[in-house]
């Protein structure tokens, strides 16, 4: 477990980054998403499912970020699978650029949210690389809207290269980035 920011005796407000149960903590997690992502009741249902779907998936694991006992950030991946949904909307892009071979012997991160209370904080980039520490793959894929966000700007400083660009996602109003970096991830 990692806890910061400070060292020595724990604050009330220090936060700690350790495994998470993702299927006993959904709700909180998806609480934390919705405020994150703008979410509303019915795409938090939706996600809900598939978060719990996912965490069935061979390799998935998650991780969380607490203070004082409330989640305030996770994230969660997998191995890559060509055969789910996700690697079947995104592989004609990356073939498109000649990088469909991204999605073999990869780890997909495939949630990485924070309370926006609790960003720019170092957070996000304690998270990502804690799970990503764990993979045996030796590179990470993922998607992020694509626009200049603070979280690609995240991802960038951690490795990650456009692998894609102008991804579109069923039923998803904004067009997506996939990215990837070889593993370990940069830690500044």
């Amino acid at each position: 477990m990692l806890r910061f920011p400070g060292h020595g005796h724990r604050h009330p407000e220090d936060i700690v980054i350790g495994p998470l149960d993702l299927p006993a903590r959904i709700d909180e997690a998806l609480a934390v998403q919705a405020v994150a992502f703008g979410l509303g009741s019915d795409e938090v249902a939706v996600r809900r499912q598939i978060v719990l779907r996912h965490m069935t998936y061979p390799g998935a694991r998650a991780f969380g970020a607490t203070a004082a006992g409330r989640l305030v950030g996770f994230v969660y991946g997998m191995p890559n699978d060509r055969s789910h949904w996700w690697s079947t909307v995104v592989e004609p892009y990356l073939r498109a650029q000649g990088q469909a071979d991204w999605l073999d012997d990869s780890f997909v991160i495939t949630e990485l949210h924070v309370h926006p209370r609790y960003q720019n904080r170092g957070i996000g980039r304690s998270l990502i690389t804690t799970i990503t520490g764990t993979a045996d793959e030796p590179r990470s894929i993922l998607s992020a809207i694509d626009t200049d966000s603070p979280a690609r700007g995240l991802y960038h400083s951690l490795g990650y290269q456009d692998l894609a660009r102008q991804v579109l996602f069923p039923s998803a109003p904004k067009p997506y980035a996939v990215m990837g970096a070889q593993l370990p991830l940069r830690r500044r």
